[in-house]
């Protein structure tokens, strides 16, 4: 399924061209590898991760969706993950 679709099927954005804009942005990573093309496959299993109201968003697919039905079952189509803490620093930039 193409990237755009899923986001929209899944209800993470509000529109079909939001979440190609989103892709083609260059801001959302599918397994830590970044994402220009909104038409990019999506497969249960794989890292979504994309900046969402001023924070990162992190989750994994677990089924494709066939159609933008009601929020409970968009929600099960994916798992949401915690981003990893921010590692602290020292005032020289070394890891604590």
């Amino acid at each position: 399924m193409r990237l755009d679709r899923f986001l929209w099927f899944a209800r993470l954005v509000k529109t079909r061209s939001a979440a190609q804009a989103l892709a083609e942005g260059g801001l959302l990573r599918i397994d830590g590898r970044r994402i220009e093309r909104a038409h990019c496959p999506v497969r249960p299993g794989v890292v979504v991760a994309f900046p969402r109201h001023g924070r990162v968003l992190v989750l994994r697919v677990l089924a494709l969706p066939r159609r933008r039905g009601p929020p409970a079952e968009a929600a099960e189509s994916y798992q949401l993950l915690e981003p990893a803490p921010p590692v602290p620093v020292d005032g020289a930039g070394q890891p604590a």
